[in-house]
């Protein structure tokens, strides 16, 4: 079947909100505090226009922010005061995931993570309920009113899962009924949500039990995974994706979507998959599926958040191998990954989508406008195990009045795409300054002049399409 598309700018236009650059996530909170995960998280919000940081472990031992000695309890809002202060310092604000316990409150020793952070619940709610409070009017009378009533307050994280303490769903609403409490009696405008479960888990009976028992929830937000539930216990990432659907993140935001109404949704973890050392989130399939993805959520959620920014990242150990699978948009280095790239373009395109004509098995399209340009995205993305090739796409605009310039920026095997580099210099475990700016400048996007006709207001391109790429066509009228 050719891979034919047609667009017609006099089409209906639909508003493209940047919902994709919402809220990106990050680790651990003590890794903020480390100046190259700064400069890493201001290059970001520069350069892909990302807005909210999300991470782990506000409240865990490590940042200080209750300890006891003997049985006195301290308060110490230090380190995420200088966490949050360098978010609003270069334009970003944090979407506040309100974990772990705090050791001095926890009911038990179970932990998570290499960091150890507790995850049972609270001995008392009530002391839970007063670190709360104090810490949201701590932030509050420091920052003021406006800005905090900026962020969002999300209690715990996957608390579906075992690993994140008892997986009991009663005991996570009691937890949320404490917590609102305590925010709201701060400041009823503030956002409070929940129920940050992995794989779009508890959302029915969430807003079940806060409709009973008359508590606020103002947003929906939930995890998703392509490797959620798909295959065989055991199956390495692969057979998982293999296993799954081409869009099968869509369809499940059009299910919770239906759920919840209006309520704003936020996805506050996805990637291309849920292992933190998968070889493909260093390769230009994980751009294919960014750009294919994020792009058919379009109108379904609020926020998207992709987990995570940077190989910056310890939750099982920090590693020194420069392209190791991690999930970062960068690498340790700070070198761009063909992610990073995809957000890049993504955050190129316009304000607006007019409805693209045509449909291929491997090969998706999009046409974003914003004044006199518009954008032409292609992805040619299959899953593992599944077939695809390089293909021959034909895409024709009409609508024209004129065409004065195509340029074309590609996302491949052999464009955007620092691990192939990385892999021609050797697999070095450890770089040197010579070789990170070597492997930033093939990183880098190269913008070159695309071929069209153009007669009578119709311009159309021919554009080779290899397996797993990303391909963005500007277009100046």
């Amino acid at each position: 079947m050719p891979a034919s598309f047609t667009v017609d700018l006099n089409g209906a236009l639909s508003p493209l909100v940047h919902f994709w650059e919402h809220t990106i996530g990050s680790g651990h909170a003590t890794l903020a505090l480390r100046a190259d995960w700064r400069a890493q998280m201001k290059r970001a919000h520069d350069e892909l226009g990302v807005r909210h940081v999300r991470f782990h472990g506000i409240l865990s031992d490590d940042m200080g922010t209750l300890v006891a000695e003997g049985d006195t309890l301290f308060y110490s809002f230090f380190n995420a005061d200088s966490i949050f202060d360098f978010l609003l310092s270069i334009g970003m604000k944090p979407f506040v995931e309100l974990s772990f316990m705090p050791t001095a409150l926890a009911s038990g020793e179970q932990t998570v993570f290499h960091y150890r952070a507790n995850v049972t619940a609270p001995r008392d709610p009530a002391d839970w309920s007063v670190l709360i409070r104090k810490l949201v009017q701590h932030w509050v009378d420091r920052y003021g009113p406006d800005e905090v009533r900026q962020w969002f307050f999300e209690v715990w994280n996957e608390p579906n899962l075992t690993a994140f303490g008892s997986g009991d769903q009663g005991a996570y609403f009691n937890l949320y009924r404490y917590t609102v409490d305590a925010i709201k009696g701060v400041d009823g405008a503030l956002k409070v949500g929940g129920p940050a479960t992995a794989a779009n888990a508890w959302i029915d009976e969430f807003l079940t039990f806060c409709r009973t028992n008359d508590l606020p929830a103002d947003f929906i937000s939930t995890h998703h995974y392509p490797t959620d539930a798909f295959g065989k216990p055991g199956d390495d990432t692969e057979a998982q994706l293999a296993a799954s659907t081409r869009s099968i993140l869509r369809d499940q935001v059009r299910g919770v979507r239906e759920k919840i109404g209006d309520l704003p949704l936020y996805y506050t973890e996805w990637c291309t998959s849920s292992n933190p050392r998968d070889p493909m989130h260093d390769d230009p399939y994980a751009a294919a599926f960014i750009v294919k993805t994020v792009l058919e959520a379009h109108g379904l959620v609020q926020g998207y958040s992709y987990w995570t920014f940077s190989d910056i990242f310890e939750e099982n150990y920090f590693p020194s191998v420069p392209f190791h699978g991690g999930f970062g948009l960068m690498n340790i280095h700070g070198i761009a990954k063909p992610a990073y790239r995809a957000y890049e373009l993504l955050h190129g395109l316009g304000d607006a989508l007019l409805p693209v004509e045509g449909a291929h098995a491997t090969v998706d399209a999009w046409l974003a406008r914003k004044g006199d340009e518009a954008t032409i995205m292609l992805t040619n993305f299959a899953l593992p195990r599944h077939a695809i090739e390089t293909e021959a796409v034909s895409f024709t605009v009409n609508g024209l009045k004129s065409l004065s310039d195509a340029t074309i920026r590609r996302i491949d095997l052999e464009h955007g795409n620092a691990k192939r580099h990385w892999e021609q210099l050797g697999k070095p475990e450890y770089l040197s300054a010579e070789m990170v700016a070597e492997l930033d400048k093939a990183s880098a996007l190269a913008t070159e002049a695309q071929a069209f006709t153009f007669a009578d207001g119709v311009a159309h391109f021919e554009i080779a399409m290899p397996p797993q790429s990303v391909a963005a066509i500007r277009l100046i009228f």
